[in-house]
């Protein structure tokens, strides 16, 4: 079993412990762990699903498509991207090789629950005022249950004590086939954003 790692005192010190980490099995297929940026503290904190392919290769969250369309939404919602502090409920990318290609999987539970040590600090060092869930993984992280984000999105909910919303994370909305499903998807993904701006600042 790893050792556990000391509470980090500031995002430098989680970036080197998390570096080693060996609490799953993820980190064999993996180029490297992949820790949120941003100021901290922060009042609004964006938390997805985990590292894509772009974001296990750079070193850092959304780069990848899905963060394209993210930056695009955080920019209509009147949120500067360097405001907010972003980050995964997994570290490292759980990716299955085909070929020249590694296609995403996601994490499971028990992944999931292993790197919670590590978005409990991350959180512990943010001290947010708002919480924004980036999809089905990342609520799970955050309150140890199943959430239907089509009848939650937008709600004020509480993750562990801290206010919080849940809303649709960007791949989805790239999986979406049909254009006007996807431009629906991403005007909802807006106004979820923009509530979250609005309560972060109360």
């Amino acid at each position: 079993m790893a050792a556990r790692p000391s509470i980090a005192t500031d995002l430098a010190d989680l970036k080197t412990a998390a570096a080693a980490c060996t609490r799953c099995p993820l980190y064999k297929n993996a180029t490297q762990v992949v820790v949120g940026e941003g100021p901290v503290p922060a009042s609004l904190v964006l938390v997805g699903e985990q590292p894509g392919d772009k974001e296990d290769l750079a070193g850092r969250p959304f780069v990848g498509p899905a963060g394209t369309i993210l930056d695009r939404a955080l920019e209509q919602a009147g949120i500067e991207r360097e405001s907010v502090y972003l980050t995964n409920a997994v570290k490292h990318f759980k990716n299955e090789p085909r070929g020249k290609r590694r296609l995403h999987k996601r994490p499971n539970q028990y992944e999931v629950s292993r790197c919670r040590w590590w978005l409990d600090m991350e959180l512990a060092l943010a001290q947010p005022r708002y919480i924004v869930a980036l999809g089905a993984t990342a609520a799970w992280a955050l309150t140890g249950a199943h959430t239907k984000i089509g009848e939650k999105h937008g709600q004020h909910l509480s993750f562990g004590g801290t206010a919080g919303t849940v809303t649709m994370h960007p791949s989805a909305i790239l999986r979406m086939k049909d254009s006007v499903t996807r431009e629906r998807a991403f005007d909802e993904l807006v106004t979820d954003l923009a509530g979250a701006r609005r309560a972060a600042a109360q």
